[in-house]
């Protein structure tokens, strides 16, 4: 096997993956992304390595063996990279993540992020929910985020909520992050100030269209019914009687827009803006759901 460079070694990579036709969108979105991901991390160097000082560092024949070894894993089984290094990152957070939750990529996590649902708050938010918690990272980076509140974290699945008390551990959160098991908000009495959402709200349409690496994933946390709004139509009769009376719920939809607006036409909803546009993510008062 010829010595390569680390930057050959990512190019080839790359290239591989782009031959046999692997899926993004758990992290990376493309393949030259996902190469550098894959590549550093068989090799134990940071993802945040500088490419351009270490492009012309030679790669071991042992090394480049073991990434190439890799990258057929990836490409043989269509699993997402993040179940492949059991870490995915959110926001510049790293959480643990396996085959029993959903890669952790919430749009939520932007605008818990960069502060756009701030204007809706107050000092008198203090008790958070993590609907649809996953492996617990919205519930993570909301008591990161704001050190005063306390963060239930909820899922119907409990092989997910084992994962998320790794992640609540693993960021020594576990004072302020309670998990619970809950089939919607039906364990949840509240009432919580801010209720944050993303459902299963993927179309049936869209179901039959996934590329494997998404069937890889709990189909439990992506499948919503024929339209998508199976578990937002439920979500939106309880949610106010769970709610503080100034609280807001912020929901994810994805690429769901026009079946939450043929679901909910006169519903009032403020749309956030996120690296994905301004049609994936939605605030809701309580108010609001009140009128449905």
């Amino acid at each position: 096997m010829s010595a390569l460079t680390l930057s050959g070694l990512i190019t080839a990579s790359a290239e591989r993956m782009t031959q046999a036709g692997v899926a993004f969108g758990h992290g990376t979105l493309n393949a030259f992304d996902e190469a550098v991901w894959l590549v550093l991390w068989r090799l134990g160097l940071p993802l945040d390595t500088d490419l351009d000082e270490m492009a012309e560092q030679t790669v071991t024949p042992e090394q480049q063996a073991a990434c190439a070894a890799l990258i057929e894993e990836r490409i043989a089984t269509r699993k997402p990279a993040a179940y492949l290094t059991q870490e995915a990152w959110l926001q510049g957070v790293s959480f643990y993540i396996d085959e029993r939750a959903i890669v952790p990529r919430s749009l939520i996590a932007e605008v818990l992020a960069d502060g756009t649902i701030d204007a809706w708050l107050s000092d008198q938010t203090t008790r958070v929910l993590d609907l649809c918690t996953g492996n617990g990272s919205l519930a993570v980076l909301a008591a990161l985020a704001w050190p005063e509140v306390h963060v239930t974290g909820a899922d119907i699945s409990e092989d997910a909520l084992a994962v998320a008390t790794i992640n609540v551990e693993r960021h020594d959160v576990q004072a302020r992050v309670q998990l619970i098991y809950s089939d919607g908000l039906g364990a949840l009495p509240g009432p919580f100030d801010l209720i944050l959402c993303n459902p299963p709200y993927v179309c049936q349409a869209s179901m039959d269209a996934l590329p494997a690496e998404y069937r890889a994933e709990p189909e439990l946390a992506l499948a919503g019914g024929m339209d998508g709004m199976d578990f937002v139509r439920q979500l939106f009769k309880d949610a106010p009687s769970r709610m503080s009376e100034q609280a807001i719920l912020v929901l994810e939809i994805g690429n769901e827009m026009a079946h939450f607006m043929a679901a909910f036409p006169e519903l009032e909803v403020a749309w956030l803006d996120t690296s994905a546009g301004d049609d994936q993510v939605l605030l809701i008062s309580r108010e609001a759901l009140l009128s449905l």
